[in-house]
């Protein structure tokens, strides 16, 4: 079982490690964001985000365990990210024709894909926890908290900043600062539940 100083050492290994991959990751999106609206050059960017967060969370895990496939962690947070930004960019590019259906339509739609995004990335990274740990598949629903607190710190942040007419230099920082929130909070909360885990294993 991890004692308490083991597991304030895991968390913040984690905190800081996952902060800084996915900061960093989020600048590729947010960078091409600012210049284009291309959906395929965001699906693609939000795949190299994925990649650059899940090769920082693989340091700290290949710490944790040394039979844990790397690779396969960083390969499905790409496309778990991928995904996730596939699907918004469908949301976004659909948005006129989203408009014309009724309420009681779109609600489920909405629904649907928010969840999808939501589960994405915990159900592919538990693909490769679920070897490892006994209580892996909690990992899927911690993600889904996770990035849900992020993604509303994301745009709680975001939304009074952006405005219209803005030079792209500004639109990609106000992102890239809101993309930093975003990445504090998720890792808060997934580093959480990565020490849970390893008392439990």
């Amino acid at each position: 079982m991890t004692t308490v100083l083991a597991a304030r050492d895991l968390w913040q290994s984690w905190f800081r490690w996952t902060t800084a991959g996915e900061f960093a990751g989020f600048l590729a999106p947010a960078l091409i964001g600012a210049v284009t609206s291309s959906p395929q050059l965001l699906v693609l960017a939000g795949m190299v985000e994925g990649a650059i967060l899940g090769a920082a969370q693989a340091v700290v895990l290949r710490r944790v365990d040394r039979t844990l496939n790397g690779r396969g962690w960083i390969g499905a947070t790409a496309l778990a990210a991928a995904f996730a930004w596939a699907v918004a960019m469908l949301a976004v590019h659909n948005g006129d024709r989203l408009n014309t259906l009724p309420l009681g339509a779109v609600l489920p739609i909405a629904a649907v894909a928010g969840i999808a995004v939501l589960l994405s990335l915990g159900t592919a990274q538990w693909f490769v926890l679920r070897n490892h740990f006994p209580s892996a598949h909690l990992w899927i629903w911690a993600n889904a908290l996770a990035w849900g607190a992020g993604l509303l710190m994301f745009t709680a942040v975001t939304t009074p900043l952006w405005q219209p007419g803005q030079p792209p230099e500004l639109i990609a920082l106000v992102g890239a600062l809101g993309g930093l929130l975003m990445a504090a909070t998720m890792a808060a909360v997934t580093g959480a539940a990565l020490t849970r885990l390893m008392r439990r294993k």
